[in-house]
């Protein structure tokens, strides 16, 4: 799995000019689901993604996580992360998983950082999203399930 993470002060989704998902102060989560990606992967991604310490601390400091500042996640599945862009000008999109396996496993994405006592909205899988968000930093950071540095 694949997730581009943007620390925002606020974001926003819509369907069809309607407001489906939105928060306040926290992390816009863009995902991406493989083809090989399992359990173990959402898992990894979730907890790295609960704890990562990109919020200010009093002093200044990224040694906060949304957690620790009450602060919520939206998550938006974004299959187009699974991109391989290395040859041609046009992306391959064979590394993304099929749309059956990638629901569900987005789905337990976001159940699982609930399960950290994050509140959590949702992007709507498979239809086609505008973001709004206002970055706070900005910061954002790119983390792969694959790649665990």
């Amino acid at each position: 799995m694949r997730a581009v993470v943007q620390r925002v002060a606020s974001a926003q989704v819509e369907v069809e000019g309607a407001p489906v998902a939105g928060i306040g102060p926290g992390l816009l989560v863009l995902v991406g689901v493989g083809r090989d990606d399992s359990e173990d992967d959402v898992r990894w991604l979730a907890y790295k993604i609960a704890h990562l310490r990109i919020f200010e601390d009093a002093d200044g400091k990224m040694n906060l996580s949304v957690r620790d500042r009450g602060g919520a996640i939206l998550s938006v599945p974004n299959f187009t992360l699974m991109a391989d862009s290395r040859k041609g000008h046009r992306p391959s999109f064979t590394d993304a998983a099929d749309p059956d396996a990638a629901a569900p496993l987005f789905t337990l994405f976001c159940d699982v950082l609930k399960g950290y006592g994050v509140a959590v909205e949702k992007g709507v899988f498979r239809a086609r999203m505008r973001v709004r968000l206002i970055n706070d930093g900005p910061v954002t950071v790119l983390l792969d399930s694959k790649k665990r540095f």
